[in-house]
């Protein structure tokens, strides 16, 4: 049991016996959240019980502080005070920081994990990008902020899945065979005007040469609508290769790959517009075309879901998609989208309410524009192409690891500001370099200790009072923090909350390693403790690493 589990059981145990003394029969579903005060002085940790549950108690909130206070009794527990309106701030024993490290040594590289529950069947999709063209920075974040979302969820303990869906059935693919088409006629000299809607990037040139470099000419020998059918499969099977090769470089891979073209195949989109139909409280025809009463469910207006010509508005098969996910038998559905989709939460949120699901299981998480700085000046677009600033020329030109870490390294509801200069830096100010130079500080003392032969220690036999200088508890109570971070993080579905964690780690190990020797320590005894300490702290990084996908350097 990790400590915040520990600290927290305590404090509602504390509470209940309060509430027995109080004749107060049922309580509201307390959650114990634990704070770390701005400043040691005010404890290792403070919480807000007595504010949330004065009313309930009917006192004040410092009075009972003072009834829950009265109930804790706990060797770990050195001292509890009242502070401000209420807060209960508690200090913990130094002795009890031992037994912290000792399990987390003992947990190795696994420590963080919860084990596999019952909790929810979470499915959870992002990036989702046309497969017309290369993905943009924009796609970048998403892809960052879902694939950490799915490691922090697994490591929570959920059973979740990874989906991407392709939209390959609507007028995008219509109009990426029409610009492929255009361009290879434009390049075997013929002259024809380049579509209004068509797609104008290198890449359909690119595509079109390729095809002129297998094929050559033979094409013209087909009907336009033959040749289009044609270059539409060929253009979109390469589009969506090139799309999963991007990922991949990005440490981004899926459980699903699912067709939207499959979906119409399927009939089931037509299947749910009968069953939409059908539901005659929850849509309605008016104009000739078939409308869903959105409104009812918090939406700005009612929405069209068949066209009075026949054919379904592009949020119809959307609907049937996520009709599909839940029958698919997910218990929760989590979608990360761009901020543009602010409105489609309402009316789809609508549409799942209409056909009978609960709204609240499904989730949509809307990621803010991210904004490109170089030399201190917006980046607005790529120096090879003037066009958009794509994934694979940021990745080349920052790396994998920075691009990944800068982009969950904020608030998906915030604005993100990428510094390039920064994430390419080689100092403490770059958080990334930061936290796999504590890694790779950790792996030369190893090295150095294996080159003196020196025996990494059995920790049974070493002595982890000898640990007490401030620096040194403090790292181990942060480690010990972990399994509460990854928590918390899952449940409010925050990535950046372990990217923050992890620089924080970082940043204690090294104030550690600049203040206690390991190799010429005062005594061996002392010595051991320490290598204790930083393989324990190496198994966090490592973990903490691999939840955000970026590498663990053993040098640097």
């Amino acid at each position: 049991m990790d400590l915040a589990t520990r600290l927290q059981e305590l404090i509602i145990s504390a509470v209940e016996s309060v509430a027995e003394k109080f004749a107060i029969s049922e309580l509201p579903v307390l959650k114990v959240e634990l704070m770390e005060p701005p400043q040691k002085q005010f404890g290792d940790y403070s919480v807000n019980v007595a504010m949330q549950l004065a009313k309930t108690f009917k006192t004040s909130p410092r009075e009972l502080a003072k009834e829950i206070i009265a109930e804790i009794h706990h060797p770990m527990v050195r001292k509890i005070e009242i502070a401000g309106p209420g807060f209960i701030n508690l200090y913990l024993n130094n002795e009890w920081v031992y037994d912290l490290l000792r399990t987390v040594f003992s947990a190795g590289p696994g420590f963080g994990n919860a084990e596999a529950n019952s909790k929810e069947r979470v499915q959870i999709e992002y990036v989702s990008a046309n497969p017309t063209g290369p993905l943009h920075v924009g796609h970048g974040r998403g892809a960052a902020v879902g694939s950490v979302l799915v490691n922090i969820m697994k490591a929570a303990g959920y059973n979740v899945s990874s989906e991407h869906y392709v939209n390959d059935a609507g007028n995008q693919i219509d109009n990426l065979a029409i610009s492929v088409n255009a361009r290879y006629l434009q390049l075997l000299g013929i002259a024809v005007e380049f579509p209004e809607d068509g797609y104008h990037g290198e890449d359909i040139l690119g595509t079109a040469q390729r095809i002129i470099d297998r094929d050559g000419d033979k094409h013209l020998a087909y009907s336009e609508v033959e040749r289009l059918k044609v270059f539409k499969e060929l253009a979109y099977q390469e589009k969506l290769q090139l799309l999963k090769e991007d990922l991949e470089k990005f440490g981004v891979t899926f459980d699903v790959w699912f067709s939207e073209k499959m979906l119409h195949e399927a009939n089931e989109v037509n299947v749910t517009i009968e069953q939409l139909k059908r539901l005659e409280d929850k849509t309605y025809f008016a104009d000739g075309a078939m409308w869903l009463r959105s409104t009812l469910y918090g939406d700005d207006k009612d929405r069209v879901l068949v066209r009075s010509n026949g054919m379904p508005t592009y949020l119809t098969p959307d609907i049937a998609y996520h009709n599909n996910k839940f029958k698919r038998g997910f218990d929760r559905i989590i979608d990360i989208l761009g901020a543009d989709h602010h409105g489609y939460m309402a009316r789809m949120k609508a549409a799942m309410a209409a056909i009978g699901y609960d709204p609240e299981r499904l989730e949509i998480l809307l990621l803010q524009m991210v904004r490109l700085f170089r030399g201190g000046e917006l980046v607005k677009l790529s120096k090879r192409t003037g066009k958009n600033v794509t994934l694979l020329e940021l990745i080349d030109e920052v790396g994998k690891d920075a691009a990944r870490y800068f982009f969950v390294m904020r608030s998906t509801d915030s604005q993100l500001d990428f510094d390039v200069d920064l994430a390419v830096s080689k100092s403490s100010d770059n958080p990334v370099f930061y936290i796999q130079y504590a890694h790779a500080r950790i792996c030369s003392v190893l090295r150095q200790l294996e080159e003196l032969n020196i025996m990494l220690p059995v920790i049974e036999n070493v002595d982890l009072t000898l640990l007490n200088i401030e620096c040194e508890h403090e790292l181990i109570k942060k480690m010990a923090q972990y399994p509460q971070e990854i928590e918390y993080a899952a449940r409010l579905r925050a990535p950046h909350v372990i990217a923050r964690y992890a620089f924080e780690l970082a940043s204690l190990f090294h104030v550690f390693y600049n203040q206690c020797r390991i190799i010429g320590a005062d005594s061996a005894a002392i010595r051991d403790a320490r290598i204790i300490l930083i393989l324990a702290t190496q198994n966090i990084i490592r973990h903490n690493c691999a939840m955000l996908g970026v590498s663990a350097p053993e040098r640097m």
